[in-house]
């Protein structure tokens, strides 16, 4: 599978070699931004079962980062969408990788006992 420019040179190895199947299936469809493809198409070329990159279209398309017409599938060309999407993912799992995942128990452990003054303001 190919991945973008941007994408090879943020990413760093061991994220790579974990992509998950809608990044793979982002990844070929913003490489191939001149085309639609098929599902099936897409699946083979980048090796995983059609009926994973089927659901994967699908969850994309919900976050209008794919379109579909027919039986053809396309990356939006809306820009900021996808830097958006990219953006938060690779930045989640920096974090989480750097400092580990959030513990709400942590969290509530250090949190003050009176709440903040602009709480008190919208009651």
């Amino acid at each position: 599978m190919s991945i973008d420019r941007d994408t090879f040179e943020k990413t760093s190895e061991d994220e790579l070699e974990e992509l998950s199947v809608p990044d793979q299936v982002l990844g070929f469809l913003a490489a191939n931004d001149d085309r639609a493809f098929k599902a099936r198409e897409i699946a083979s070329q980048i090796g995983l079962d059609e009926g994973a990159v089927s659901t994967a279209l699908s969850r994309l398309k919900d976050r209008d980062l794919v379109e579909h017409k027919a039986t053809y599938w396309a990356i939006t060309d809306d820009t900021e969408r996808l830097d958006g999407y990219s953006g938060y993912e690779r930045a989640t799992a920096l974090f989480n990788q750097r400092l580990g995942t959030e513990d709400k128990e942590s969290w509530r452990e250090h949190a003050p006992e009176e709440p903040h003054p602009s709480v008190e303001d919208e009651r």
